[in-house]
């Protein structure tokens, strides 16, 4: 367990900073200082100046404000050569072969992040959170998401509905500004393949 730990660690370090260079990069090619884009996104300067160093593992709502402030597609941010937005797009994500990012209740899979501007981010994700007193706030951002269970247990909090309980083969679909969070309920962190519609491109005219 303590080796897994560790591993667990690393990865996360290196995908903080793969984010950190590809932000910076994106904000240095847009001629936007960190003052200006912590304006355009909605972000404290000094949250931005963690990520650009690397000190700090966002959140999918921080994610979302960086993509709207930066005018690029969520997938930007994480594929090294997305590809133009023409008709007749086609992805395909081998096992294992998605751009990863772990925050501190989730583990995501980026999956078909080569293709830009598309209208969903499917996400393949394991759950860590086990305590929905892990999330003050509950997440909350503009959109709408699916979720389906591949394996493992978890409850999903929201704040209009009592928690639902839900097990491998169950889904659910739910407006993202409703207040929400996962929590795994089984004996290993539950698996989910997550979609969330792309609210960022609109946001750029």
């Amino acid at each position: 367990m303590g080796e897994n730990g560790g591993q667990g660690r690393r990865h996360s370090r290196h995908s903080d900073q793969a984010l950190a260079m590809t932000v910076r990069q994106l904000r240095q090619d847009e001629g936007l200082s960190m003052a200006e884009l912590a304006e355009k996104s909605g972000l404290a300067p000094s949250t931005l100046s963690k990520i650009e160093n690397g000190q700090m593992s966002p959140t999918y709502e921080t994610i979302l404000s960086l993509a709207a402030g930066l005018g690029v597609d969520v997938s930007e941010l994480f594929a090294h050569k997305p590809s133009a937005p023409i008709s007749g797009r086609r992805a395909i994500t081998r096992k294992d072969g998605g751009a990863k990012m772990e925050t501190q209740h989730y583990e995501y899979e980026l999956l078909c992040a080569d293709i830009a501007n598309k209208k969903l981010v499917p996400l393949l994700t394991k759950v860590n959170a086990r305590s929905v007193e892990e999330f003050v706030p509950f997440s909350t951002h503009a959109g709408e998401e699916f979720i389906y269970v591949l394996d493992g247990r978890l409850t999903l909090f929201t704040e209009l509905y009592a928690p639902s309980e839900l097990e491998a083969g169950d889904s659910c679909y739910f407006d993202s500004m409703m207040g929400h969070a996962l929590v795994s309920t089984s004996e290993q962190p539950a698996t989910i393949l997550w979609v969330c519609s792309n609210v960022v491109s609109p946001l750029r005219g």
